[in-house]
């Protein structure tokens, strides 16, 4: 039971992100009055799994950014009496991006960063299933490394999705 209760919530966050109101749409709320634009993310860069960055590149050929969603951690803390599973889930988006040049790296990053920000912000309350997100979320940046186009840069978003389930 277990098992399915972290890929029913990896699921749901999946379909947040490449739905209608997902990532894109903050990407372009974001950049409308910029003049740099970041660049979409496509349905095939968005992955449902906890991988290292370098076993990505050589087993999959990445294309960036990739964002990575995985479960983290299922606690079930038995809040409700009669119910088989009542607790949290802790979620992880990992986001990552790389280009040749240095320059830039993180500021691209941080928009990637934002807009699934936006995502989370208006994804508050009940996602359904007896599951739901209670608005709060923790983003930590990693320092540029060697990887992918020359540079690679990545920023993890974590947050817990309430879960009630007989």
């Amino acid at each position: 039971m277990i098992s399915k209760i972290g890929s029913a919530v990896t699921s749901k966050v999946l379909h947040r992100m490449t739905g209608p109101s997902g990532v894109n749409a903050g990407l372009g709320a974001l950049t409308l009055a910029e003049r740099e634009f970041a660049g979409l993310v496509e349905a095939s860069q968005v992955r449902a799994q906890n991988v290292a960055a370098e076993m990505a590149e050589r087993a999959l050929g990445m294309k960036y950014p990739a964002v990575n969603v995985y479960c983290e951690k299922i606690v079930n803390e038995l809040r409700e009496k009669f119910r088989a599973f009542s607790g949290r889930v802790q979620m992880a988006i990992e986001l990552r991006q790389s280009q040749d040049r240095l320059e830039g790296i993180q500021d691209r990053l941080e928009l990637y960063v934002d807009a699934t920000m936006q995502m989370l912000n208006e994804s508050r309350g009940d996602w359904g299933d007896g599951m739901f997100f209670g608005g709060g979320y923790e983003v930590a940046f990693g320092p540029v490394k060697q990887g992918g186009k020359n540079f690679m840069q990545m920023a993890k978003v974590s947050f817990e999705i309430g879960v009630n389930r007989n």
